[in-house]
């Protein structure tokens, strides 16, 4: 009997002041919400019934409470290129006001002044991306919302800039993985939050 192929879920973070005002928050280390606690703890019920060969969580603190609350804290290792892209000086703002000094910008396009390039985010993705490849089984990654974009591309062999076709809402869980035997990476699940309430 064959085994099932390794499946990469992600896991997006639970809400936080910024992520509801819509403010750009990389490494601004913010907690949950309230909310944002209750829909990570929904995780937990979504994922009942899955193992994972390995967990791993950004170190920003809105990744790791949403994995613990998820119930896999204790079982997490803490890899620091799951970090939140660096928004520089862009970081704290929303994009309508970005717009208004740069109406043409684009993140995945431009990245961020004083921060990190499309590029940059590109090359801590491939890293992870390499090491899950690795991995002989499922994993459960938990990290923010344009990481994760960008992650996706690159697990496809995209380019980051396709990362801006690929929302994800908060406390949401999405999974990668192949078919074809390993050859065709493909995602198998995307942005799903039936489990989190309003």
């Amino acid at each position: 009997m064959n085994e099932a192929p390794p499946v990469v879920y992600l896991a997006r973070h639970g809400e936080t002041v910024w992520s509801l005002s819509g403010q750009h928050t990389g490494l601004t280390d913010l907690p949950l919400t309230e909310r944002g606690e209750r829909n990570a703890r929904r995780l937990a019920d979504r994922l009942e019934g899955l193992s994972f060969k390995r967990v791993f969580t950004s170190p920003l603190q809105r990744a790791v409470r949403t994995c613990e609350l998820a119930g896999f804290g204790a079982q997490a290792e803490v890899d620091r290129d799951l970090v939140e892209w660096n928004y520089g000086e862009y970081e704290g703002r929303r994009t309508e006001d970005i717009h208004a000094e740069r109406p043409d910008w684009q993140l995945f396009r431009d990245g961020c002044p004083g921060g990190e390039s499309p590029g940059r985010v590109g090359v801590r993705a491939d890293r992870v991306v390499k090491r899950l490849r690795e991995i002989a089984g499922s994993v459960l990654i938990f990290s923010s919302g344009h990481f994760l974009r960008v992650l996706s591309a690159r697990w496809l062999g995209l380019e980051p800039l396709a990362g801006k076709y690929l929302l994800l809402s908060t406390a949401s869980l999405s999974a990668l993985g192949y078919e074809h035997n390993l050859s065709q990476p493909v995602i198998q699940l995307w942005n799903d939050t039936n489990h989190v309430g309003s």
